[in-house]
């Protein structure tokens, strides 16, 4: 209930309305390691992460995964053809211990129909998720890699960060390939590799093989204007 209670598309909502949404749901958990889904396979279900921590991958046509999103609890993920999404259009796989709830076509169908304040919440979604797309179009199109990777950087801090100790800036414990950044920015391992190495001589960041430090939010965030 408190995890629903979370979800921007359940917020306001009453114990009693939460309660028959809950009802709906199903509860699962993964281990490590293990996958919620995987890209091209029919979208049936949408989840609410409720603990731990999921990443979201990407194939490319050479195989390879490319990480674009690290949920975290009180995320809404997975896809429903009811959505206008037949398949999924990427692999969800368990960073750590996961719990989520899930909910099928025709649990999520009932929701809408008995809960209209939900409906509307879920029409502003479709439609901010759109407006976001565009914007990541323009971004990709007349934003510098530097700019493309602070911004990314920036958001991931946002929701992944952790405050170090002393002062010591925010830390993201995520193992953060360039390909990864190249793949979430819309450039290529080389140029990303450059811009990292820049903003690491120059005291903005520091990484290590599993984490990725921001030492300085202000200076990346000139990045960001353009300074």
């Amino acid at each position: 209930m408190q995890v629903l209670g979370q979800v921007p598309y359940f917020t306001g909502l009453t114990q009693d309305q939460l309660a028959d949404i809950d009802a709906r749901m199903v509860s699962l958990s993964w281990a490590e390691g293990d996958p919620l889904y995987a890209a091209g396979e029919p979208a049936q279900h949408l989840y609410v992460l409720a603990a731990g921590r999921v990443k979201i991958t990407q194939p490319t046509p050479g195989g390879h995964e490319v990480l674009t999103d690290v949920l975290t609890p009180g995320d809404l993920f997975g896809a429903l053809g009811t959505l206008g999404e037949p398949v999924y259009g990427e692999n969800a796989e368990a960073l750590t211990t996961s719990c989520a709830l899930r909910i099928d076509p025709a649990g999520f169908r009932a929701v809408l129909t008995e809960h209209p304040e939900v409906a509307l919440r879920v029409l502003d979604d479709v439609a901010g998720r759109l407006a976001r797309a565009r914007s990541d179009v323009g971004q990709i199109s007349t934003g510098t890699v530097a700019q493309r990777v602070a911004t990314t950087l920036l958001r991931l801090a946002d929701k992944l960060g952790q405050e170090r100790p002393g002062g010591g800036g925010t830390l993201l414990q995520v193992p953060l390939s360039r390909t990864d950044l190249a793949a979430m920015t819309g450039s290529t391992p080389e140029s990303v590799s450059r811009v990292m190495s820049r903003l690491r001589q120059e005291g903005v960041i520091d990484s290590g093989r599993r984490w990725t430090a921001i030492l300085d939010r202000e200076r990346l965030t000139a990045v960001v204007d353009g300074d």
